[in-house]
Order: structure tokens, then C-alpha cells, then sequence
């Protein structure tokens, strides 16, 4: 394995790591000690100068986001931890839950102080069972030796978390979608402007909402300065990112690495190369709602927000999905446009119509049914879909269905020419490999 600063993980084989006691004995609650004697607004401009951004998929500087949080308004502030990790292929704050909850709690309360809330909830996936548990037990630890509740840490300030469980829902990983859901109302996303979480989120009130591995990061930024870790990774892309690695690949799991480390390196020496010597076909680089690549494509790659645009493409949540030569592009994007439809919560015409029908055309391509025009067809509808949306919904099926088109125009021409001729659809090879990464 290459050599890279270990900042989220480097604690992570510590078999009481998830202990409150495995935690502080590593350093733990050092970091919110320190906090709560700075002015939190030093605390924002910290953060901001560490250059972290958002580890959800976005990639929104986090200091920067804390700092649009108004004061005096005279209503309540709130911190919200997105841990609703539904992106497929994308499993690295699973990982942090069950290893190293406590990181993500302290990290919580660090932004807390900084925004001045005194209550906190950390949204949970519904099917992350054991990872809720984990989560669950270092509250608790946390609230029985004073670290959470009234006059934390003996500091005169109270601060309160809740756990809440989602109840499996993809939209809900969308910020206003998942205020919504918390609220107790249909998990869909609001109109924004006007609801931007900062002035209006939860009970239209100021909320920052993060994800799980941007607030793991920050009692390492507090503890270690913010110029040590704006020293890591590229002048635009800062820090350590955590990537899920899966499919064709030797050794799948998730990785800490430093922005701007090489593609082709990284899957050579962290992920063992391709599984069975297959040869590489392409890659989704940051979970399945971004363009795909081919091997061509990568070859040159460098992982961090700005290489990965370069490509026309996202570093997105870090959910690498490694596709080998076997692989039917049909079929892998008929399983992908399955789920967006599936997941698809109703709200807006575009998607709730359009991501159907996408499906319903490649159903047809794939079962050989298909009919003259299905491709243009496919990219009218996607152009009536991507941009037309309250949230990016829409888009997370638009731009991978485009790619795949763009990317693979031959594999997709070849299957509706077999089917004109009379010819039978191939055998489904997707079956033992694609669809055991959804």
C-alpha cells in the first residue's frame, strides 16, 4: 500500500477504538476541550483555513458553509450529521460509525460551539443496523461521563444529541430532503432558494448539515492546526479523502488517501489491481450518480475534486466502482437506471415521468425489444430531466445515462442492431458483478 497520512484511519484496526475509554486513551476529546475555551468564530475561520470541503458529494468549503450561520437571531441554531449513506458503492462512513464514532460525535460538537447550537442529531441510514448501534452506544457513553447533556465538560454549556433512524429512503440523503424526513414529513426536498439550511433549516431555523467523514476530520484539524492539514493534498483540493473501492478489483474496501493521489497507482497499489487479470473497462469514480470513465480515460487520472472534473466527471462521495472487460454497459446501466427510478421521490414531473420511461427503454434494449430511435429517444428524455429539478436527483440519472451513451455509443448500437436483425440479447454477465456492488 502506498504511503499516505492517516488522519481517519489511523486508529481504525484498534479493536476498542469504538469505546469512549479506546478513544480518549488515542487522544480522544482533546480537540472540543480545547474548542470550548476559543471564540467560535476563530473556530469557523480555523476550519475555513484548513480548507476542508463537504465529504458527501458535493464538495462545499465546510468552514465557509459554518460561516453563513446568521447570530442573534433569536431562534435556536441545530447541527445535523448526514449518515444516510445510500449512494451505491459508497461504504466509507459505515466504516467510521462501527470503528470510530466518537471522532464523528467530537467533530459534532466542535461545529456545534462554533454555530453556538445546543442540540445536535446524527441521521442515520435505517438499514445501517450495526452502525446504529455503534453510534448509540457512544452517546450514551458520551452523556454518562458528562461529555453530552447540561454543563458539558464542567464549560457551563449544554449541548444534547439525538440519534435518528431514516427509514431507507435515497432522497433523504439530500440535505432538505433529510430536514423534511426529521420534521416527520414526506422525506422531499424544499425549493432552494428559499430554504437554504444555513438561515432556513430545521423547523426553518439555522442548521448546518455535513456528512460523516467532514466531521471525523475536524478534531484532527483543531488538534493538528489547520495549516498542517491544508498542507495535505493540492492547493484546491485539501486534506485526506476516505474512497469505497469495489468491484473487479483484488482487495475492495475503503482507503484513506492523500488528495491528488494517481488513479492507476491507486488501483495497482491499494486495491491488488484488477480481479482475475481481467482488463480494466472503466471506472465511476465518486458513487453511481457520477459520469463513468473509460480505461482510457483514467489512465492519466489524479483523484481529487479538480482531476476529476477535468475528465468531466465528479470525485463526488469517493465511491470508486471498478467495472473489468466482462462487463455489459446495457445492463450495467439498466441496473443503475432501476434504482433511480426506484428511488425517485415523486415531487417533480421530470424525474418521477422521465427516470420510468429511461428505465422502460433499457428494459426493452436489454430483454431484446428494442426499437428504432430508443437511443435518441433515451437522450430527449434525459435532457428534459437533468437542470429540471427541485433537488439533483434528476441529474444523478441524467449524467450517468449520458456517459454511458457517450462512453460505450457502440455497445449500446450493437445490442438494438442485434435486436432489428432478429438476433437473441446476450446472456446478462452483470449478474455476479455489477449487481453485488448496488
Amino acid at each position: 500500500m502506498g504511503q499516505h497520512r492517516q488522519i481517519l484511519l489511523e486508529h481504525i484496526q484498534a479493536t476498542d477504538q469504538h469505546t469512549l475509554a479506546g478513544y480518549e486513551s488515542r487522544g480522544g476529546y482533546t480537540a472540543i476541550r480545547k474548542v470550548l475555551g476559543m471564540d467560535p468564530v476563530a473556530v469557523i475561520e480555523e476550519v475555513k483555513k484548513s480548507g476542508i470541503r463537504g465529504r458527501g458529494g458535493a464538495g462545499f468549503p465546510a468552514g465557509q458553509k459554518w460561516s453563513f450561520v446568521p447570530r442573534n437571531t433569536g431562534k435556536p441554531t441545530y447541527i445535523i450529521c448526514n449518515a444516510d449513506e445510500s449512494e451505491p458503492g459508497t461504504f466509507k462512513d459505515r466504516l467510521l460509525m462501527e470503528r470510530n464514532p466518537h471522532a464523528v460525535i467530537e467533530g459534532m460538537m466542535i461545529a456545534a460551539w462554533a454555530i453556538q447550537s445546543k442540540w445536535m442529531c446524527l441521521y442515520i441510514r435505517g438499514e445501517y443496523a450495526f452502525p446504529y448501534t455503534r453510534v448509540k452506544q457512544a452517546v450514551d457513553e458520551a452523556y454518562a461521563k458528562g461529555y453530552l447533556g447540561d454543563n458539558i465538560f464542567g464549560s457551563g454549556y449544554s449541548l444534547h444529541l439525538v440519534v435518528h433512524r431514516g427509514a431507507g429512503a435515497y432522497i433523504c440523503g439530500e440535505e432538505t430532503g433529510l430536514i423534511e424526513s426529521l420534521e416527520g414529513k414526506k422525506g422531499q426536498p424544499r425549493l432552494k432558494p428559499p430554504y437554504f439550511p444555513a438561515t432556513m433549516g430545521l423547523y426553518y431555523s439555522p442548521t448546518i448539515v455535513n456528512n460523516v467523514e467532514t466531521y471525523a476530520a475536524v478534531p484532527w484539524i483543531m488538534n493538528n492546526g489547520a495549516d498542517t492539514y491544508a498542507a495535505i493534498g493540492t492547493e484546491k483540493s485539501k486534506g485526506t479523502k476516505l474512497v469505497s473501492a469495489s468491484g473487479h478489483i483484488n482487495k475492495p474496501g475503503v482507503y484513506e488517501i492523500e488528495m491528488g493521489y494517481p488513479f492507476m497507482r491507486f488501483l495497482e497499489e491499494e486495491c491488488g489491481g484488477m480481479l482475475n487479470g481481467k482488463k480494466l473497462k472503466a471506472v465511476i469514480p465518486g458513487g453511481s450518480s457520477t459520469p463513468i470513465l473509460t480505461a482510457a480515460d483514467v489512465q492519466d487520472a489524479v483523484m481529487d475534486y479538480e482531476g476529476w472534473a477535468k475528465l468531466g466527471t465528479f470525485l463526488g462521495s469517493g465511491g470508486v466502482i471498478i467495472l473489468d472487460e466482462t462487463v455489459d454497459m446495457v445492463d450495467a446501466i439498466r441496473n443503475l437506471t432501476h434504482f433511480y427510478a426506484h428511488e425517485s421521490c415523486g415531487q417533480c414531473t421530470p424525474c418521477r415521468e422521465g427516470s420510468h420511461w429511461v428505465q422502460k427503454v433499457f428494459d426493452r434494449m436489454a430483454t431484446g425489444q428494442s426499437v428504432p430511435g430508443d437511443l435518441e429517444l433515451i437522450d430527449s428524455i434525459v435532457k428534459q430531466i437533468q437542470g429540471h429539478t427541485i433537488c439533483p436527483l434528476g441529474d444523478a440519472l441524467a449524467m450517468p445515462v449520458k456517459s454511458f451513451l457517450a462512453k460505450f455509443q457502440d455497445e449500446f448500437k450493437t445490442r438494438i442492431l442485434s435486436t432489428l436483425e432478429g438476433k437473441s440479447p446476450p446472456a446478462s454477465r452483470l449478474h455476479a458483478s455489477f449487481e453485488t456492488h448496488h
